[in-house]
């Protein structure tokens, strides 16, 4: 058996399988991968726009940009980019839940839930996409479904502690004191840094 690849040697691959083959798309992806993990913006972009236009499958490319305009911080580019990628793939998770992300930021709850109820139709494991789900049926008032996810995420996922956070959020919210305190205390517990100006406001409630 060899001796295992370094990522560097892996790299220099792709760049030795591109000079060959400057249409490889594969190649092309990994170091789009390679040049956004070291946070190289504008190569990985070249990257991944090359290789979206040497493959017509390259969905997963088009979140890896949507990421890339999350960091730049224009969520229109993220719906644009992720709205590709599941155009292209509709049953990838990621895209739905990332798409469902960014209309969450924007405040447009409607587009936010359609789609993080998508991915989490794909993948029911996806513990973000169902704490993200808490926070947007909060946006819209809409408390019992919000305790409802809530209640869903922590059964599914009894360690993630941002769910007990918004679940907490959503108990408070409904004038259920204990039961926001517990779920509070489980994300503090957890290691999750639940905003102190909330934890004042529990406080008058603990035993």
């Amino acid at each position: 058996m060899g001796k295992p690849k370094s990522y560097e040697e892996f790299m220099a691959e792709q760049v030795n399988v591109l000079k060959e083959n400057p249409e490889c798309a594969n190649a092309r992806y990994n170091l789009g991968v390679y040049f956004m993990e070291q946070g190289r913006f504008a190569e990985a972009v070249e990257c991944f726009e090359e290789a979206i236009a040497d493959s017509g499958r390259m969905f997963e490319a088009w979140v890896n940009l949507g990421y890339i305009h999350f960091k730049l911080g224009d969520l229109d580019q993220v719906i644009a980019a992720n709205k590709k990628a599941v155009e292209i793939e509709p049953r990838y998770a990621r895209g739905w839940a990332n798409l469902g992300f960014a209309h969450l930021q924007l405040a447009e709850t409607d587009e936010a839930i359609a789609a993080l109820a998508k991915a989490i139709e794909l993948n029911p494991e996806m513990a973000q996409a169902w704490s993200n789900l808490i926070n947007a049926y909060l946006q819209q008032e809409e408390i019992e479904k919000a305790i409802t996810t809530g209640e869903k995420l922590v059964a599914l996922a009894p360690e993630f502690a941002l769910g007990h956070n918004n679940l907490a959020c959503a108990y408070y919210l409904q004038g259920d004191y204990a039961r926001a305190v517990t779920h509070a205390d489980k994300a503090t517990e957890l290691g999750f840094a639940v905003h102190p100006q909330f934890l004042e406001e529990l406080a008058p409630y603990r035993g």
